[in-house]
């Protein structure tokens, strides 16, 4: 067996973590998922709903990446893996890379059977109901983006979809394992997520790098120019559950609007997106991506390109 086998057998979250359990931390004041990355949390129309109100939303807010990452996992990350692991991606790989596949299947399922169960455990102890959170949407509009650049390609354009977002580098994954202030339960899954995650970056990086080596110059092309409008869309955020908690909280329509507005300021989101995909743009750099025919045209119009 090989040490990276090894190293999954024995390390990897769902063969030797333990289940994740709220302690009794709730009347400690700790925080269901840090302020400082819930951008609407200090609107002064949110500030005037109160301490309690400002808890529910921070508790929804912790429900609906829990509920996405779920969803995600499931219906966008191990629809490619399991073609890759299945032997019917498109790109030639050894046993080895379909067993890992597997391997990172199994992973995702973890990932999403404990975020579900983690939402249950907050909610029941909270008494903070969560709201109804569809998935739906934001799926076909990740997939409009493949149709459109990749029409005759289904099965590209789903693994480019994984190879997007398995090698973005978000805040929540770096920061929420090392906040003190935010719920053990919390950091603890967001911990365990970002270990496996750190692989995972890995496999598919490498994977990259031989889907594109196999493929034609016309294709490279169309790939080059799908890459960056799968980075945006899978970056921005859904400001849906945005509304629909605020409006639970209390707020009218036209407050929830002048919240959402001012929240998410459209240089604060492109930020947010560059920062995010950093590494992801120098890795499609790196293999020549911006070299291609239209390559660096589209990776500019999308703001990915200093």
């Amino acid at each position: 067996m090989s040490t990276q086998e090894r190293d999954w057998y024995e390390r990897a979250g769902v063969r030797s973590g333990p289940r994740r359990h709220l302690a009794q931390e709730l009347e400690t004041g700790r925080a269901f998922y840090p302020p400082a990355l819930v951008p609407y949390l200090n609107h002064p129309q949110v500030v005037a709903l109160g301490e309690a109100r400002r808890r529910e939303l921070l508790a929804r807010h912790l429900f609906q990446y829990l509920d996405f990452t779920a969803q995600f996992e499931t219906r966008v990350v191990n629809r490619a893996t399991e073609r890759i692991a299945g032997n019917r991606c498109g790109v030639e790989t050894d046993v080895a890379v379909r067993l890992d596949a597997y391997r990172i299947y199994c992973d995702e399922g973890y990932h999403s059977l404990y975020s579900l169960d983690v939402i249950q455990q907050v909610a029941a102890a909270s008494e903070v109901a969560p709201l109804a959170y569809d998935f739906g949407p934001f799926l076909r509009r990740l997939d409009a983006i493949g149709a459109e650049a990749l029409p005759y390609e289904p099965a590209l354009a789903q693994l480019l979809q994984v190879v997007v977002f398995e090698t973005l580098i978000t805040a929540v994954l770096n920061d929420i394992p090392k906040d003190p202030d935010v719920l053990t339960v919390v950091r603890d899954i967001v911990r365990d997520h970002a270990k496996d995650e750190g692989w995972h970056h890995v496999f598919f990086a490498r994977f990259f790098r031989e889907l594109w080596a196999q493929e034609s110059a016309g294709s490279r092309g169309r790939i080059a120019r799908c890459l960056p409008g799968l980075i945006r869309c899978s970056l921005l955020p859904d400001l849906r559950p945005v509304r629909a908690s605020l409006a639970a909280a209390g707020l009218a329509p036209s407050a929830v609007e002048e919240v959402v507005h001012d929240s998410y300021p459209s240089a604060s989101v492109d930020q947010g997106i560059r920062r995010a995909s950093r590494h992801a743009v120098r890795l499609f750099q790196e293999v020549g991506a911006t070299a291609v025919p239209g390559g660096a045209e589209a990776f500019e119009a999308a703001g990915l390109l200093p």
